[in-house]
């Protein structure tokens, strides 16, 4: 085809001339008999305008399908079809693939209505015509069709969201078809044949959300927390992120950071004296260093945000037979580890993820502590103590039998020397074997635990299974005591607000004659804020965040 003509039809697919222009060009060429362009569907944004206003500017205008047809001697027929980048409508399935009773196709864009009027066929409707198109925001009985041959693929059920209230706040059919392999396959095959429609890549409807104002990026990283939850806990902190509350909060902070500003800025455009009251960097001051103190707060959090995100990684550790082992077979609730009468059977890290009262919990079974000449054993020694120095959490098993001593002073517990340089603030402590000391009773034990420098302690017989009920509530609930939820989810939360940290330490270190330097500090560290909710453009980490979203969502 000429340069000219094939500009010209580029021109049109964008929207910046109209069809009698291209025809009336096509028609001036020599070798060009005859140039044919249909447009299908029409173009939503000539149709009506105001429906569509919203539509990002960036995205090209034009959602038509066009084509043309060479048909002098010598040339063949060929088609021009949209690029992605136009084809602004998407279409997914929104549900996992696989036989189920119900599957969901979701589609999302500008000519999501054209998509409902070519592949939705509903029975007659009292006083509706099918030009009138589907009643918004109800679900409606209907057949499924194939676009071209006019197939029935399924019997389904539509329901259309007319933008912007919807999820993605553009316009939305949503198609609820049986879930069988087959009929998700055809379906989808049939949607693919529109083309005004293009497969939507991963994460692009909460994207498109997103994009239109419907979630912040706190929120999104809450959705994507609650559809990957395993656990009670989690599910209420992802809940909990994706209404918004951490957005509130965030936002809360950067508005008092741009209050800041604002005297600071008053005090750069009219200085104190009879416009401004005195002390007004001093006003600054105090209130910057209270920020300072409030973001200083919740960075020091201990990593509990992401730490219930990700599992707490809890060592269970102690000398060898002691129990350990039979420990992860009980929380496990089966065979997961070797259990033997010969010391030194576990040799290296067994990791196992376990949801312990809700609490996602990875559990590590590591060799027991002991000095051994033994290579293989010794390297799994070494193995061990790594993890308790690495884990969240640590919890000693011991035997009741050989810690328990008596002697002048009375009766005592002597924890092995090699393992007292093992305990730390976070280490719980599990006494294993009672039913092999009947005659020591019970408050005499939880006395001598209380005495130990853990913060609580239980006594059990991972044997007769006694005690172990009252292990697993009370553990969980000390558990859950030390990991409520932060404000910090996610370690970009963490880096943004480490950032606002130090500005806001520049600007205290700045005096009154640099109040401009000052200034600049502030709005930095407004920026850095406005950077966790996504109100400022942070076009560098949508990617990663939306990266990770399933197709259909």
């Amino acid at each position: 085809m000429l340069p000219a003509v094939r500009s010209c039809i580029t021109r049109f697919g964008r929207g910046k001339v109209s069809a009698g222009e291209v025809r009336r060009l096509g028609s001036s060429r020599t070798r060009l008999h005859r140039l044919q362009i249909c447009i299908c569907p029409p173009c939503p944004s000539r149709v009506n305008p105001q429906k569509h206003a919203t539509t990002s500017s960036r995205n090209l205008q034009c959602t038509r399908s066009v084509h043309y047809m060479q048909t002098s001697a010598g040339m063949g027929q060929r088609e021009l079809v949209l690029s992605d980048a136009q084809r602004r409508t998407i279409y997914a399935l929104s549900t996992p693939p696989g036989k189920a009773g119900v599957a969901v196709v979701r589609i999302s864009g500008p000519d999501a209505l054209a998509a409902w009027q070519r592949i939705v066929r509903s029975p007659s409707r009292k006083g509706k015509t099918r030009a009138s198109g589907p009643e918004p925001w109800k679900m409606e009985r209907c057949k499924i069709v194939d676009p071209m041959s006019e197939e029935v693929l399924d019997d389904g059920l539509a329901l259309f969201f007319r933008g912007p209230k919807s999820f993605t706040t553009e316009d939305v059919l949503e198609l609820h078809i049986h879930s069988g392999r087959a009929i998700i396959a055809s379906v989808l095959t049939s949607l693919s044949r529109l083309p005004f429609l293009r497969p939507a890549e991963a994460g692009e409807f909460t994207r498109r959300a997103f994009e239109g104002g419907r979630l912040d990026l706190t929120q999104v990283e809450g959705l994507k927390d609650l559809i990957d939850a395993e656990t009670e806990t989690q599910r209420k902190a992802a809940l909990r992120v994706a209404g918004g509350s951490t957005r509130t909060q965030f936002e809360e902070l950067r508005q008092e950071i741009i209050k800041c500003l604002a005297l600071v800025e008053a005090l750069i455009d009219f200085g104190e004296g009879e416009d401004l009251e005195e002390g007004v960097f001093e006003q600054a001051r105090e209130r910057a260093q209270h920020l300072r103190n409030r973001v200083q707060a919740i960075l020091s959090d201990n990593r509990r945000g992401e730490i219930l995100r990700s599992g707490i990684r809890l060592a269970i550790f102690g000398p060898p037979n002691a129990g350990k082992s039979s420990l992860l077979n009980f929380l496990a609730q089966r065979e997961a580890a070797i259990v033997t009468h010969i010391p030194g059977t576990t040799r290296d890290i067994l990791e196992l993820s376990l949801d312990i009262e809700g609490l996602p919990v990875i559990v590590a079974d590591t060799a027991g502590i002991r000095t051994t000449d033994d290579l293989v054993e010794n390297i799994g020694v070494e193995r061990a103590k790594q993890a308790v120095e690495t884990a969240d959490v640590t919890l000693l098993v011991l035997s009741l039998p050989d810690v328990l001593r008596y002697d002048q002073s009375g009766l005592r517990i002597v924890v092995p020397e090699h393992i007292k340089a093992l305990l730390l603030p976070t280490t719980f402590v599990l006494l294993n074997k009672m039913d092999l000391c009947p005659s020591v009773s019970l408050e005499q034990v939880e006395g001598l635990l209380a005495d130990l420098p853990s913060p609580a302690g239980w006594l059990v017989s991972l044997t007769s299974d006694a005690g172990t009920a009252q292990f697993v509530s009370g553990f969980a609930k000390a558990l859950q005591e030390r990991d409520d939820v932060p404000l910090i989810t996610h370690s970009r939360h963490r880096t943004h607000l480490e950032s606002v940290l130090r500005f806001l330490d520049a600007f205290l270190d700045t005096t009154s004659d640099d109040v401009v330097l000052g200034a600049e500090e502030l709005r930095y560290a407004a920026q850095a804020v406005g950077k966790i909710s996504g109100l400022i453009d942070v076009e560098d980490v949508l990617d990663v965040i939306f990266r990770d979203f399933c197709i259909g969502k």
